[in-house]
């Protein structure tokens, strides 16, 4: 045992020095826009907020730019667009999920001319070709993205961050959807769920107005206008009971529309031809401004201007420095010419509105408002257009429309992180493209011939709420194949429908069902189960597809009932009762396997779109089963009933009988089991990147992650040699340092510095790292001592005066603490001493070390260091402090009179009165106080007199005693007064009995002056 127990304390102890796995207990989310990205963190303390980049801003642009030996983000990438766009890189989320031959790449092509897109041969998605080595998917550069904005946010919350939630917006398919994870699986990102941009905004929305939830359903519309695209999401909150938590407000999405290509990206770029257009009427040049990419790059940077301007402006002035041959440009827009330019694509504001409220079968009359997401709702045009459509007084501008999605997945991060606790808020997702599973099956006609028959079945509906999982049984004994694809998508529009892409997602063959099922005839079949399950982040997943079998088997009584039923033979005299419960424990035990129920429980809605021979096989069998065990139960009641009959004639019938009813009502058991069958999965739309491909794609990104590190670590390395040799030949003629240096070493240094300045000049700015690290790290080697010595003249007036002032305090405090009498002393004798000796130890120490450095030369070594004089100071600080806080813990003494010793004339009279104490106990009245002497003898006190010379005692007695009354017991006193006590002078003790108590107060004049002062030096204390 003792050997057991010395392992445990090994292990815990082991267990104890592992690194913590909480160190890093912060989240993020990344708002992934088209055009901006916002990223928020949550870490303890930190309850979500917005990390600022670099440039201390709050929003970042997504774009990357990549050079043969540089890779910016965010505002430097866009400031270098303007001069080389080719190797800029922005707008990726329009090319994620598509082909090559994909409408909305030729879009983006024609949009930005200047890069040359590729076709992948293994994939046949787009390539950013720069060269044959300069190859990026735009994975690959959503991935660089991605681990920018973690390191934003790693700054910004100090600590290493893995885990995010990311928003995309609720249009992207699943192909769309998995390029995302991918992106993240390059970056190194672990994604706890992609949540769509409008259920972010819907949440954030939510979560701060918790109060205002209630059972009463409130239909909120959020219209969010961004840079590429346009949502309207229908959102109804109210609260719903739980098991786990009880009453929770929940959000659900009702309905949504959107509007793929309608944003301000697009306002933008038409504002950019109108400028293009009015420099070439001005005819400044020959050629055309839209054939040279760095001027339309100029130009469309001053449209982004432009338009946020006329948002607030009915005019405005475009100007362009050199657009083109060094031509300036100037044009006056007004906001009246920009939206006869945009017309058409205000005429598509309330498109998405009226698809949000078809797809959530409401009208606008259930909603109660409408609020405003994105900052393209800015724009005047937009607003008056779309509140002319809702039909309300007004439009709800009470949201942060640039960070309120960022805020809402950051919420929904914490609370899927194990590192948090937060408030439940339920989110129901909403599933907006409809998918299906065909398949074909051979069918036998009437006059006998066999005919392949397409079965369609719906998997999860348009609008249905996820995650959740479907489980779809087919009938199949042979090999076959059935296929997922999308559903009807008629509520799209054509050039929706075209940049769609592919409709169908995935063929699924299976093989190895026949021999499973030729493998079990035994067994009743149940079918091929396919389990499906579409995750929180809208991904469908395909998690098993196994064969079910179904046995009955009579079950085995346990030894408990066997025992149980011996026990009962015995003191039960053999009644026939209890066999009228028999069949009672059949109906407990049968048991479906979990799996089987909760297959049969989600394929139920299903089987009415099975094909009509499927559904007739299956209601075939249940029937069947319910009569058998219908028969079985009514042959056990009459068994038991003839028992019962027979039982009054004779017992030997009797008996038989019973055996033969426990034989037919024996316990029978239902039993599943399952077998998998072999799944191909053949991607229809756009392929998985495989393992050597995020493998060489990690490594590309690893490649660059430690190019831009070597390089920052080198310009940091640059620029602290160049601060040095500034610095520090600039110090050279300052007066402390001159006086502290001599001149042959001032003379040296100077020397080493202008060497090491030339050096600069020529190669320096070529050097590697390594050689500017170890030219800084010889010139601080030279520079230390002098550094060192004019270090130390600056400190040492300040700790010298600290020491002088911590010295001052310490001696009139261990003045003021020896001052306190030693009856109500706190602090004792040893602590004292222990602080005077410090205070001694401490003022030689100094006294000696000042006299000894003030022999020494300012260029030697110092023996007076700063460090040791603040180690000086800080122990008397600790001695005080320890002292202090023990004297603030300690309770205060109960003020008591002090007892002086009896003389010998009233030691005889207490003896006198001992012996005649038992006689006068009826008549005597206890006097005032009690109170005992060193020996432990009680010394009756009372009222003092009058005040008598000092030395002198007084003691009398008289017939009447005073009228106070003391009760004096062995560990404690309890004194009851009436008037207030009068105190009597330290070292007197004066015991007497009057009949008139003296009015006269002068006897208590003396002890107070005394008590004063004393108390005066606890105050102090």
């Amino acid at each position: 045992m003792r050997r057991k127990l010395t392992l445990w304390a090994r292990l815990c102890l082991v267990l104890a020095l592992l690194p913590s796995q909480t160190a890093s207990v912060a989240v993020m989310s990344v708002d992934l826009g088209s055009e901006w990205m916002k990223v928020a963190i949550v870490k303890p303390g930190v309850p979500m907020e917005i990390a600022l980049n670099k440039e201390s801003r709050r929003k970042t642009p997504i774009a990357v730019c990549l050079k043969e030996n540089e890779r910016l983000f965010g505002d430097s990438a866009l400031g270098v667009s303007v001069k080389t766009p080719k190797f800029v890189y922005r707008h990726l989320q329009s090319l994620l999920g598509k082909m090559h031959d994909n409408p909305q790449v030729a879009v983006y092509q024609k949009r930005f001319p200047e890069h040359h897109l590729v076709t992948d041969e293994s994939r046949g998605t787009v390539l950013f070709s720069n060269s044959e080595e300069m190859q990026y998917s735009p994975e690959e550069l959503l991935g660089m993205v991605l681990n920018y904005s973690r390191g934003l946010a790693q700054d910004f919350a100090e600590q290493p961050i893995k885990d995010a939630v990311i928003t995309v917006p609720a249009f992207f398919n699943q192909a769309e959807r998995r390029a995302v994870l991918q992106a993240a699986q390059i970056a190194g990102v672990k994604v706890l769920q992609l949540i769509n941009d409008n259920t972010a905004v819907a949440l954030n929305y939510g979560v701060f107005r918790r109060k205002d939830i209630n059972s009463t359903a409130q239909n909120i519309m959020f219209y969010d206008m961004g840079s590429g695209s346009t949502t309207a999401t229908i959102v109804t909150y109210q609260t719903v009971k739980t098991e786990e938590s009880g009453s929770q407000p929940q959000l659900q999405i009702r309905g949504v529309g959107f509007d793929r290509s309608l944003g301000g990206f697009e306002m933008e770029l038409r504002l950019q031809n109108h400028l293009a257009k009015l420099f070439n009427e001005q005819k400044k040049t020959k050629k055309d401004v839209r054939e040279n990419h760095r001027a339309m790059a100029k130009l469309l940077k001053e449209a982004q201007r432009l338009k946020t301007v006329l948002s607030a402006n009915a005019e405005f002035m475009a100007e362009v420095e050199g657009l083109l041959d060094d031509m300036d440009f100037k044009a006056k827009v007004t906001r009246v010419e920009f939206e006869t330019l945009c017309s058409d694509l205000f005429e598509r504001v309330p498109g998405p509105v009226q698809e949000a409220l078809g797809s959530a079968e409401m009208s606008l009359d259930e909603i109660e408002q409408v609020i405003l997401v994105g900052g393209s709702t800015r724009v005047p045009k937009v607003q008056e257009v779309l509140l002319k459509a809702v039909g309300k007084e007004e439009l709800g501008k009470n949201l942060n429309a640039d960070e309120a999605a960022a805020m809402g997945a950051v919420y929904q991060a914490a609370a899927l992180s194990k590192a948090f606790k937060v408030q439940p808020f339920l989110v129901s997702e909403a599933t907006v493209f409809p998918i299906q599973v065909e398949f074909t099956r051979e069918m036998e006609e009437e006059d006998g011939s066999r005919i392949l028959k397409h079965n369609k079945h719906i998997l999860f509906q348009r609008m249905a709420p996820y995650p959740q999982s479907k489980v779809i049984t087919f009938n199949h004994t042979d090999d076959f194949a059935f296929y997922v694809n999308y559903g009807d998508l008629s509520f799209l529009g054509q050039e929706d429908l075209s940049v769609f892409g592919s409709l169908n997602l995935t063929t699924v063959q299976l093989s190895g069902v026949g021999s499973s099922f030729q493998k079990h005839t035994d067994a009743e079949y149940k079918g091929i189960n396919a389990s499906f399950n579409m995750d929180k982040s809208g991904v469908l997943l395909l998690d098993r597809v196994a064969s079910v079998f179904e046995t009955i088997v009579e079950e085995e009584e346990s030894t408990l009932t066997k025992l149980g039923n011996t026990i009962s033979s015995l003191f039960g005299g053999g009644s026939s009762e209890p066999n009228a419960n028999v069949t009672e424990p059949v109906q407990d035990e049968e048991k479906v396997h979990p799996e089987s129920v909760k297959e049969q429980e989600e394929a139920a809605p299903q089987e009415e779109k099975q094909e009509p021979g499927e559904k007739q096989q299956q209601e075939e069998v249940a029937p069947t089963h319910e009569k058998t065990e219908g028969v079985d139960s009514k042959a056990d009641l009459q068994d038991e009933k003839e028992g019962a009959t027979s039982g009054e004639e004779e017992k030997t019938t009797e008996e038989a009988a019973k055996t033969e009813a426990k034989k037919k009502a024996k316990p029978q058991k239902k039993t599943e089991f399952s077998e998998d069958v072999t799944v191909e999965l053949q991607m229809k739309d756009i392929l998985k990147l495989n393992f050597e491909a995020i493998t060489s794609s990690n490594k590309k990104l690893q490649d660059l992650t430690d190019r831009d590190l070597e390089k920052q670590e080198r310009e940091k390395t640059l620029n602290s040699l160049e601060e040095f040799l500034f610095d520090t030949q600039d110090k050279m003629y300052q007066e402390e340092y001159q006086a502290v240096v001599l001149e042959e070493e001032k003379e040296t240094i100077l020397a080493r510095l202008s060497k090491v300045s030339t050096w600069m000049d020529e190669d320096g700015y070529s050097a590697s790292t390594k050689e500017l690290r170890e030219k800084l790290q010889d010139l601080r080697k030279l520079c230390k001592d002098m550094f060192f010595r004019v270090k130390e003249h600056r400190e040492w007036p300040g700790q010298l005066a600290t020491l002088e002032s911590m010295l001052n305090s310490s001696s009139f405090f261990l003045r003021s603490s020896k001052l306190v009498p030693e009856d109500d002393r706190i602090f004792t004798d040893v602590e004292l001493k222990r602080l005077e000796k410090v205070i001694n130890e401490t003022t030689t120490w100094k006294t000696n070390t000042v006299a000894e450095q003030e022999k020494r030369s300012p260029t030697e070594r110092p023996v007076l260091l700063s460090k040791d004089i603040e180690s000086k100071w800080a122990l008397l600080d600790h001695e005080v402090n320890y002292l202090l806080n023990k004297a603030t813990k300690t309770k205060p003494k109960a003020a008591k009179p002090k007892a002086a010793k009896p003389n010998n004339s009233t030691t005889s009279e207490s003896s006198s009165s001992k012996a005649n104490s038992s006689k006068m106990e009826e008549k005597v009245i206890l006097p005032k106080e009690e109170t005992k002497d060193e020996e432990g003898a009680e010394v009756q006190q009372e009222e003092p007199p009058i005040k008598e010379p000092t030395g002198q005692n007084t003691d009398s007695l008289s017939q009447s005693q005073p009228t106070d009354k003391t009760a004096t017991t062995e560990g404690a006193e309890e004194v009851q007064q009436e008037e207030p006590p009068i105190k009597e002078p330290t070292g007197q003790n004066t015991d007497s009995s009057s009949q008139s108590q003296p009015t006269d107060k002068t006897a208590s004049t003396e002890p107070t002056e005394k008590n004063q002062s004393e108390n005066q030096i606890g105050d102090e204390l």
